[in-house]
């Protein structure tokens, strides 16, 4: 006699998923499509991530900063994950954020850290 054995392993394989669907895009409407932001990041003279300097002072001002927007556990998911690009001391924000609000007190989190003319904010709000 021979039984057979249903695992989540075995539904799985079973069931059929499409590579085309992304739970988030459909539950929110709307598709993850970045590109034309991605577009903007490429002009010349855009700061990216790769820019980040791996200098001691450089990672440590962006660990600082991080640390600062982490903590504030009244920011957004979006806020707590905006960019933080520091080079030769000057840093730049970029990202979406959910106000006004939010954006402001992240630079000023920013400021504290690095001084008020070595911010570039880039940040967005999202609408």
């Amino acid at each position: 006699m021979t039984s057979a054995l249903v695992t989540p392993l075995t539904l799985l394989m079973a069931s059929p998923i499409s590579s085309r669907h992304h739970p988030a895009a459909t539950d929110a409407g709307v598709e993850p499509e970045n590109t034309a932001v991605n577009r903007v990041d490429m002009e010349k003279n855009r700061v990216t991530a790769q820019d980040q300097s791996n200098s001691k002072p450089d990672l440590e001002i962006t660990r600082l900063i991080r640390r600062a927007i982490v903590t504030d556990k009244e920011l957004s998911v979006s806020a707590h994950n905006v960019k933080i690009i520091t080079s030769a001391g000057n840093v730049t924000l970029k990202g979406p954020v959910n106000s006004e609000e939010e954006m402001k007190n992240i630079k000023s989190k920013v400021v504290e850290v690095a001084g008020k003319d070595r911010v570039s904010c880039e940040l967005t709000v999202k609408p």
